[in-house]
């Protein structure tokens, strides 16, 4: 193979990868497929290992309310520090708020319509992994609808009054889930901290237990020597 066409093949590549590598929004009233978003919230746990950093992306449009939470659970190793380091960006890069605690909230109201960066890291451990539980997302006060759809939008008074209460329950539910997993993430955080107090216990108390039985062996075998009479012969007498 020419070293032309190898030097051609590299600049093909590129452009693949740099094409599938966007994220941005599609342009109106282009036919292509708009990118995966994925979900509007998520909570999931994820270990994140000695000194390492943990990035996800979430896309929100520019008249959401995103949340972010999270809670250290437990650590792996021999380091116990539970702080981590938390950042949110903004789809341009830049940096919109931070947090560095055991547990931790950022909030904010979405500007610009992208994907939003969120960062946890390990930095203050360099000898432990730690497990976080995370619970992000967006949330928009009211229907998604451009302003030209509520012009032609036609209903009576009693369809909106219907709209407006299915949307306050809605919102209701949605933050009743979030004191929810809140409550979760306290759960977890407390039945790790109860197993790792359990482990400590048990090691403890059967170190202790080793050392009470050592200490009484050894004074038996130490008190029994003291009384020890040595036999007496005609050639072998005890000296004076």
């Amino acid at each position: 193979m020419s070293p032309l066409l190898f030097g051609a093949g590299l600049v093909v590549l590129n452009l693949v990868t740099s094409a599938r590598s966007q994220k941005t929004e599609p342009r109106s009233g282009s036919g292509d497929q708009p990118p995966f978003r994925g979900a509007d919230r998520y909570d999931f746990a994820i270990m994140i290992p000695p000194g390492g950093t943990e990035c996800f992306w979430q896309f929100a449009h520019h008249t959401g309310y995103f949340y972010f939470s999270y809670e250290v659970q437990r650590t792996v190793g021999m380091s116990h520090d539970r702080h981590v380091a938390a950042t949110a960006h903004n789809p341009q890069g830049f940096l919109i708020d931070t947090s560095q605690d055991v547990r931790g909230q950022i909030n904010f109201s979405t500007q610009e319509t992208g994907f939003y960066q969120l960062c946890l890291s390990n930095q203050h451990n360099h000898f432990a992994s730690m497990q976080v539980y995370l619970n992000f997302g967006v949330f928009y006060e009211g229907p998604e609808i451009d302003h030209k759809q509520k012009e032609r939008k036609q209903l009576n008074d009693t369809l909106d009054a219907i709209e407006d209460s299915t949307q306050k329950v809605q919102n209701n539910i949605f933050h009743m889930w979030r004191y929810y997993n809140f409550a979760r993430m306290r759960k977890m955080a407390d039945f790790f901290l109860l197993q790792s107090n359990y482990r400590y216990v048990n090691w403890w108390s059967t170190a202790q237990s080793l050392v009470i039985i050592l200490s009484g062996i050894l004074q038996l075998y130490f008190l029994k020597r003291l009384f020890n009479v040595p036999t007496t012969t005609d050639t072998k007498k005890p000296r004076c």
